[in-house]
């Protein structure tokens, strides 16, 4: 078994084609798109190799066959905010082989020392703006969108090597039947009158690309103080944004105003994860996009997940989080969602945990991220 940088056009596809092997026979595992994953390794298509570097490794057997991958990854971001020296690892794909997963997690930390970087944190996938995270329990769920999935023995391999556990972040689900909407209507209407200026808006589309702008400013207000959270630059915020362009729903992206400011959003995407999930190949191309577009838009996607949402830091506190929470559960019954996953939530945050819980929302799923020094 030998474990070699990804240098050819052959090797990137190899790279992309591995988690189809790994995963194939697993009845929970949605194939990604493999045009997704081609951009997001392309230092062409994908902004952040406008600051970062990533090297992506395969690990073959002695017939060649591939048994294992992993990226190296330098979060250029991430050093200028917190200079840490610590580098990153992600994709990272093994066969149950403990010396294949040894052996993967050499090559990307030795490239990381390479780079004068002292500590390995991941799984990131580049960063922890994009699927983060290694799935811990819950591992008989199908994943919601932009959520990782592995296999169970991946965290014990990270632990035999080293590494320690450096935080937890949990996903809640909750059902519409579930959903205390006579408690919720008790909070809303003290929070009301208690501030009678706050309101509520949804996205404006005909303004896209400035409620987007807005977005990203009371984003990075909003999780500058949270653990390991790394600004989007503009040309990543944009490349996110055009992303989500083709997938939202423009009732389920809300604001909350306090005299006419925007001081918090949130965004609730469909589960398209059910339309990924019929199309095993990963290609769009030739059926894949005829069932993205007749199932994506016959509103028969009934869960959504709650990825992004913020309150600028002057205004935390006041839960206006509760609001936003409420306002998507709302919207969600009127265009016929009926459960969602709220993820990820770090473990630090007591306030939106019992905020969700209050609501009925219950854990669903476990994630970790892990580091060890180098």
């Amino acid at each position: 078994m030998v474990v070699r940088p990804v240098r050819s056009r052959w090797d990137r596809k190899a790279f992309i084609q591995f988690p189809f092997d790994l995963f194939g026979d697993t009845d929970v595992w949605v194939p990604p798109l493999r045009m997704d994953v081609a951009k997001l390794i392309n230092p062409k298509k994908n902004a952040f190799f406008e600051h970062g570097d990533i090297q992506l490794f395969l690990a073959r057997d002695q017939d060649g066959k591939v048994v294992g991958r992993i990226a190296g990854i330098r979060n250029g971001m991430h050093l200028e905010k917190y200079d840490d020296q610590v580098g990153f690892f992600g994709f990272f794909d093994t066969i149950h082989d403990d010396a294949v997963a040894k052996a993967l997690l050499d090559a990307a930390s030795g490239w990381l020392k390479d780079q004068g970087l002292t500590a390995m944190r991941g799984p990131t996938n580049p960063s922890m703006n994009d699927v983060a995270g290694l799935l811990v329990d819950g591992f008989d769920k199908q994943p919601a969108i932009l959520m990782p999935y592995n296999h169970p023995w991946y965290e014990g391999f990270l632990l035999d090597y080293g590494f320690e556990r450096k935080m937890t972040m949990w996903a809640y689900y909750a059902h519409t039947k579930f959903f205390s909407k006579e408690k919720m209507a008790r909070g809303i209407s003290l929070l009301k009158r208690r501030y009678p200026t706050l309101t509520i808006r949804q996205l404006n589309m005909d303004r896209f690309e400035e409620e987007a702008r807005l977005i990203m400013d009371i984003y990075n207000d909003a999780w500058s103080e949270n653990w390991g959270h790394v600004p989007m630059t503009d040309a990543e915020f944009s490349q996110l944004a055009k992303d989500m362009k083709q997938i939202i729903d423009e009732r389920l992206v809300v604001f909350a105003e306090i005299d006419g400011e925007e001081v918090g959003f949130a965004v609730l995407l469909p589960d398209l994860n059910y339309v990924f999930k019929t199309i095993p190949s990963g290609r769009l191309l030739p059926l894949g996009l005829i069932k993205l577009l007749t199932i994506g838009t016959s509103g028969v996607i009934r869960e959504a997940r709650l990825p992004l949402m913020g309150v600028r830091k002057a205004h935390q506190g006041k839960a206006i989080d509760t609001l936003l929470v409420h306002e998507i559960v709302v919207k969600s019954l009127e265009v016929g969602v009926l459960a969602a996953e709220m993820s990820w939530v770090l473990d630090s945050n007591k306030v939106l945990i019992n905020s969700l819980e209050s609501m009925g929302g219950v854990v669903d799923k476990e994630y970790a991220m892990f580091e060890v020094s180098i």
